[in-house]
């Protein structure tokens, strides 16, 4: 009974600190939060990893927005102002590009995102 406490007590510790891959892991999936603005995201590219789960945290700062990267089954959209998110778990590696989804004015065609799957 003594050991499993201690073991508890050193897992907490380590979820404090935040300095173990392994307190990350306890503590959900991590979070990559992504402003939609006319017409970019806050984020040209991202790295994922296969089979990790993250939340994707879609945030409008001016009107309604989408994003969707079809070969990962993604496909979020909000409200001028609002905020949508997803947990996505990558089942393959490659290179995937996601778009606006919802048509947001002139440069709506442009406004990408690059997002990278590893091994």
């Amino acid at each position: 009974m003594k050991k499993k406490i201690m073991l508890a007590l050193c897992a907490v510790a380590m979820a404090l600190a935040g300095s173990t891959p392994a307190a990350r892991a306890q503590s959900g999936p991590r979070k990559i939060e992504i402003d939609a603005k006319r017409f970019a995201y806050s984020q040209t590219e991202i790295t994922l990893k296969k089979g990790e789960a993250v939340i994707l945290v879609l945030k409008s700062e001016d009107v309604a927005h989408g994003l969707r990267i079809r070969e990962l089954n993604v496909n979020l959209k909000t409200k001028a102002g609002g905020t949508a998110e997803v947990t996505l778990t990558p089942d393959r590696v490659g290179e995937f590009v996601g778009h606006c989804s919802v048509f947001c004015g002139e440069g709506h065609g442009s406004m990408t995102i690059k997002v990278h799957v590893t091994a």
